[in-house]
């Protein structure tokens, strides 16, 4: 005799209708609060807020950072810039702001790893921003990209300097500098050849 297949009850569709349809919002509401009920359900909490915070990819943040450069679209740049009812905005300017708006995100990121005292995984999102940076700068063809020519460089270093300032750590320094020396040399011989 073939099985009949259970229908869910409305009770369980509405519970997962109920945990699909919750904003990030609601979800840090309710985390925060099972957490403070509960000191085992807080410590598994940040268990698992540790294994994911942990799971920084070099190759996966540089992707990201090269793509959101990409998409900067020079006639925001253009639509933005020059006269206005301000005064006048010189595009080059303009462009700057533009670059710096779109890392934001990415250093806000990595100074929370910094402030979690999360040196590795800080270590790691800086080489994904600096990689993706210089991918952006050696591989993109966006007219954007000629009104901030100077931008991926100064702000490479600019993240750079920030990083090693807030690293404490002489061995992260180290692998920073083969990391960074590395991609010059990759740069270079590709170029020699």
């Amino acid at each position: 005799m073939a099985e009949k297949s259970r229908k869910p009850t409305r009770a369980a569709t509405r519970k997962t209708k109920i945990l699909d349809a919750i904003n990030a919002y609601d979800a840090l509401v309710i985390l925060k609060a099972l957490a403070s009920e509960d000191k085992s359900i807080a410590k598994r909490i940040e268990q698992i807020a540790l294994e994911h915070l942990r799971n920084v990819d070099i190759e996966s943040v540089a992707s990201e950072v090269c793509i959101v450069l990409n998409s900067i679209e020079v006639e925001d740049l253009w639509d933005q810039s020059g006269s206005t009812r301000y005064g006048y905005v010189h595009p080059v300017d303009r462009a700057w702001e533009m670059f710096e708006d779109s890392l934001e995100p990415f250093t806000t990121e990595l100074n929370r790893y910094l402030d979690l005292s999360l040196h590795n995984e800080a270590r790691d999102y800086c080489m994904g921003i600096l990689k993706g940076i210089r991918q952006f700068d050696e591989e993109s063809t966006s007219q954007f990209k000629d009104w901030a020519e100077d931008a991926p460089g100064e702000l490479f270093d600019r993240i750079l300097d920030d990083w090693k300032k807030a690293c404490k750590i002489p061995e992260h320094l180290q692998e920073m500098e083969e990391f960074i020396q590395q991609g010059l040399t990759d740069d270079d011989s590709s170029e020699t050849s």
